[in-house]
């Protein structure tokens, strides 16, 4: 017989009653006695306690009455959590006592930057409650959440907060056309931080201001899946550094004017994290901190509805934990446990890391898998209400500590699924989004030499708010899939499962006249389906050219390169290139060598920076110095030319060529059209333009935008004259 929780049944009873002031007043209270409620050892059932579904909630009290009867009779023995205590010192600040006593002629004794911690809180106390309260119903924890909001508003340095006031004060600050983004891991570019810090001058003369790190917080050595399995949220991997080395990477970063954007991974951790071990022992406080099920009829449920993310390398979407006897939900990889936010401790505590990476000095975080987070049987526990409620949470909460730090959604989906992660006007959710179906539809035009699919898709891009930025890039650490418009494919003949299979055996220089190189990933022999690997070069053809030493090849691989990089510059909102990409670094076959990453073929594009090859930059007779000083045209073309601002319109033009690609910009009165050759023949652009001439940016040269002639795999950008 099941053990029946006591609390149920308990959650109107703790809904809230409690004012905007007497939050504030939690808020402030105790900020010098009270230390973090982080990982705190004894957490009490009856605050905790998740509050789901019936048949979830069973299971939860199956997990507690098997594995924890100890604890939960312990908690329910004592009157409330040792949170809750902390929360009501006996001596409150001076301040506070005149805020209970309702003195307002003394409220200019607060600091000043008590007074801007309470001017954000009261712009989005009421709705932040609402939403909470809507989730957890429990108001204690909402009201130890508030009081750590306004503790870690009070660690950040004063550098941060006078950076958070200025772009609080220039909201649209990184909606300018001045931002240029390199994502790279730290021991691939600098070997560790601190090296990271040293190479800041070869970042500059990149034209970075913008760099992404990517995941360095504590994994297991085996088990780490590319940094993204967190084994604790607040140290660096040793071998990186420091939180401290971190702090002084992003200090100098900001006194060179560059932003720092760090992933925060909020789906699951590590099955070596401090919860999972003691979920793993069977402590039932920690094992509703994650998914657990006593046999597997509830798992069985989930996986009618539930897609798989790795099929072939890693199956289901449940892995049986033997030491607990229990089974838990896997999402990713079996040493990936699926956080339950169901459970508020898991927000709270999720929300308390979220914050102490910013105040490291981070000023984007990217919120990994974000769509994930939110499970529901009988659901595809993907893209749910429950998961926008946290993210608006999110905003609301870093608009309050931290105002100036961004939240960049990493939103893997089809396009109908992406945008609702930009919120409303009125209520903003992420900040920016990856354009990540522009990407893979951008490779799939290189394959087809076929622009419809991707002008089709810039036309409904340009008719979003401009108020929506996009993160653009080319390729990036993970694995192209290719998730496109099929609908609109089967208007041109095209199947998915077909165009799948051509597409991967095009890049991996199989079909269709292609010279690309790279392997696939995740390939199931089952549904057919699998992802593409490798670097933009080897996937334009440099690796195949240089290592067949055909000059006329390389050439053209040079040429299609840069075109791409100059069709993804045209783009609304900010591009972001990947390490190695600007001197044309091709794929490395090395880790096949490394037995913790041979079965992972995403290491292909993963590879240490060849630092030799940066020395040949400055030399035009060589690859690397090709690619990198004409890029290095482009960028400073687009940072320089104001009609590359994202408020500026944008609209696809009409080529009457379906290997050419007409894209338009206008922004107060000045006007660019890019033409960009998607075809290894030369075309002709058969645009007329009857409002004046144009000028080549590249060449000077002066012409009417009529009939543009356009040289394989080349672009041409024209700006009307005044």
């Amino acid at each position: 017989m099941k053990k029946k929780n006591k609390t149920k049944g308990k959650k109107n009873l703790r809904r809230s009653t409690t004012t905007m002031e007497e939050a504030v007043k939690q808020a402030f209270s105790g900020q010098e006695e009270q230390e973090e409620p982080m990982e705190a050892e004894e957490e009490q059932a009856e605050e905790v306690q998740m509050e789901t579904a019936q048949a979830e909630e069973e299971q939860a009290e199956e997990v507690q009455m098997e594995t924890a009867q100890a604890e939960e009779e312990q908690a329910e023995a004592e009157e409330e959590p040792e949170e809750a205590k902390e929360e009501e010192p006996e001596e409150e600040p001076e301040e506070v006592k005149e805020e209970a006593a309702e003195e307002p002629e003394k409220a200019e004794e607060q600091t000043e930057e008590q007074k801007i911690f309470m001017r954000r809180l009261e712009k989005h106390h009421d709705e932040l409650k609402w939403l909470y309260m809507e989730l957890y119903g429990n108001d204690s924890m909402f009201a130890e959440l508030t009081h750590q909001m306004y503790r870690f508003y009070m660690q950040r340095s004063q550098e941060l907060k006078e950076s958070d006031l200025k772009r609080e004060a220039d909201p649209d600050w990184y909606k300018k056309n001045d931002m240029l983004g390199m994502m790279m891991y730290i021991e691939n570019f600098g070997g560790t931080i601190k090296g990271v810090e040293e190479k800041l001058d070869y970042l500059e003369k990149c034209n970075v201001n913008y760099l992404h790190l990517m995941p360095f917080m504590e994994t297991p050595e085996e088990n780490s899946d590319g940094g993204y399995a967190v084994s604790d949220f607040r140290r660096v991997r040793d071998e990186l550094g420091t939180m401290e080395d971190l702090e002084h990477l992003t200090s100098a970063c900001h006194k060179r004017g560059m932003n720092v954007c760090a992933d925060f991974v909020m789906n699951h951790t590590s099955d070596e994290h401090r919860w999972a071990k003691k979920a793993r022992s069977g402590d039932g406080e920690y094992m509703s901190r994650y998914f657990f099920f006593h046999d597997y009829s509830l798992p069985s449920q989930y996986e009618r509805t539930v897609p798989q993310v790795f099929p072939t390398a890693a199956p289901g979407n449940f892995t049986w934990i033997p030491e607990a006897g229990h089974f838990v939900m896997t999402s990713f990889y079996p040493y990936q446990w699926d956080l339950n936010y169901k459970n508020p401790r898991v927000f709270n505590e999720m929300m308390y890391n979220f914050l102490y990476l910013i105040n490291r000095g981070i000023d984007v975080v990217r919120l990994d898998a974000v769509p994930y987070i939110w499970k529901e049987l009988h659901t595809s526990c993907r893209n749910l209400l429950q998961v926008h409620t946290i993210v608006r949470m999110m905003r609301m909460i870093s608009e309050i500590v931290c105002p100036g730090t961004l939240l960049l959604g990493e939103v893997v989906m089809e396009p109908e699924k992406v945008v609702p992660y930009f919120g409303t006007l009125e209520k903003p959710e992420c900040h920016m989004l990856y354009n990540v179906t522009t990407m893979a539809t951008t490779w799939h035009t290189v394959a087809t030499r076929n622009i419809g699919l991707l002008r089709d898709q810039f036309h409904r891009l340009g008719q979003l708010p401009k108020q929506y930025v996009f993160l653009n890039y080319l390729r990036c650490h993970d694995d192209i899939g290719w998730g496109l418009d099929y609908d609109r494919l089967r208007q041109d003949g095209l199947e998915q499962v077909s165009h799948k299979k051509y597409l991967n055996k095009y890049f991996l220089g199989y079909e269709g006249y292609s010279n690309s190189r790279g392997e696939l990933y995740n390939d199931d022999p089952v549904s057919k389906d699998a992802r593409f690997c490798g670097t933009t070069a080897s996937m334009c053809g440099i690796e195949k050219a240089g290592f067949e030493e055909d000059e006329e090849a390389m050439d053209r691989a040079v040429r299609l390169d840069v075109m791409l990089h100059a069709y993804l510059f045209m783009q609304s909102g900010i591009p972001v290139i990947y390490s190695g990409d600007e001197i044309g670094q091709v794929n490395d076959y090395s880790y096949k060598d490394d037995p913790r990453k041979a079965n992972d073929s995403r290491y292909i594009h993963r590879g240490k920076l060849q630092w030799e090859l940066t020395e040949n930059i400055d030399d035009l007779q060589t690859v690397q110095g090709k690619l990198f000083q004409k890029l290095s045209v482009l960028e400073n073309l687009r940072r320089t030319e104001n009609v590359f601002m994202a408020k500026a319109d944008t609209w696809t033009l009409e080529t009457w060529d379906d290997s050419v690609l007409g894209l338009a910009r206008e922004y107060e009165g000045e006007k660019l059209i890019g033409l960009f050759n998607f075809s290894e023949q030369d075309r002709t652009a058969w645009i007329k333009e009857e409002d004046g001439l144009y000028e080549d940016m590249l060449s000077g040269e002066e012409m009417e935008a009529k009939g543009v002639n356009i040289k394989a795999y080349e672009f041409i950008y024209l700006k009307r004259k005044k």
